[in-house]
């Protein structure tokens, strides 16, 4: 239950993760833009700030085209601009559905990716670029599936964890691509294998047959020990981090999987139940707190 909970709230995450951030950037770039220790800015700057903040205004009340519009102009005005490439990466997000058909949303996300690399360009240590990347990167993995977006996401996680190796969310999000990955392997493996035989299926809850395991330790051992290890350091950056307790509960049962003996195979079970009460009582916890003003 609380991983189909947890996977239904992952796209509006993502959607509204680099938005959010991007929200109070504009005044922040122009200082260092524009700052004492830069030359004076010139009269197509200045004009690029004005359009870039009606740009941004139009992109809070959802005028998605003018928006565009306001951030391609500055974009022109002053190609160096930050904020006019990521507004605009972000505006495009904004309207990519993940898993959507037809050739408009396939643009809106390809355009995004084009922006945000086109601010790395001028910054490739840029976070929100390359948080946005790792994001929009994720979205458009997982409808049709592929298997090279989700590890070119991890690898702008990876990028910010080099940057910034504090932050608990990359390591959240390594461990979502490593359980992602795992998890549908192992789907695949008992599907082929139902298929094969005749008479009593496997579920999905009954341990791999040897080969099958062996096959699935081969492929994606490293995987899961990636994402528990990953998990597991953002836990313990964040200690009431919940989310990552969720998707760590669902890796110690992917690496159950691995595992030969039924000794072991238990305890990894009952590692994952008894994360499975911690996120409970960290919400529960959470529920009681008095709401701040």
């Amino acid at each position: 239950m609380i991983s189909k909970v947890i996977r239904m709230r992952l796209p509006y995450s993502l959607r509204f993760l680099v938005i959010v951030s991007l929200l109070a950037l504009p005044w922040l770039t122009a200082s260092r833009c524009f700052g004492q220790e830069n030359p004076p800015p010139t009269e197509e700057q200045r004009q690029a700030r004005d359009v870039l903040n009606q740009g941004v205004q139009a992109f809070k009340n959802a005028q998605y085209e003018e928006a565009t519009r306001a951030f391609l102009h500055a974009k022109q005005l002053d190609p160096k601009l930050m904020n006019a490439w990521l507004y605009l990466a972000t505006t495009y997000a904004s309207q990519y559905i993940p898993g959507a058909p037809g050739e408009e949303n396939i643009h809106m996300g390809r355009a995004a990716i084009e922006e945000f690399r086109g601010a790395l360009s001028l910054d490739p240590q840029n976070i929100s670029a390359i948080d946005g990347l790792g994001s929009l990167l994720f979205q458009m993995a997982g409808e049709p599936f592929d298997p090279d977006l989700f590890q070119e996401s991890k690898s702008y996680h990876q990028r910010h964890i080099y940057l910034r190796p504090a932050d608990p969310e990359p390591y959240f999000w390594i461990g979502v691509i490593d359980w992602t990955l795992a998890f549908r392997a192992n789907s695949l493996l008992r599907t082929k294998h139902n298929l094969s035989v005749r008479g009593r299926q496997l579920s999905e809850m009954e341990p791999l047959p040897p080969e099958l395991r062996d096959a699935y330790v081969r492929g994606y051992g490293a995987t899961i020990d990636e994402g528990i290890e990953s998990l597991s350091h953002a836990i313990s950056i964040r200690p009431d981090y919940d989310d990552a307790m969720a998707y760590l509960n669902l890796l110690y049962r992917r690496k159950a999987d691995t595992e030969a003996g039924e000794s072991e195979r238990e305890q990894l079970i009952k590692m994952a139940d008894d994360l499975i009460d911690k996120v409970k009582d960290i919400k529960q916890k959470r529920a009681e707190e008095p709401r701040q003003p």
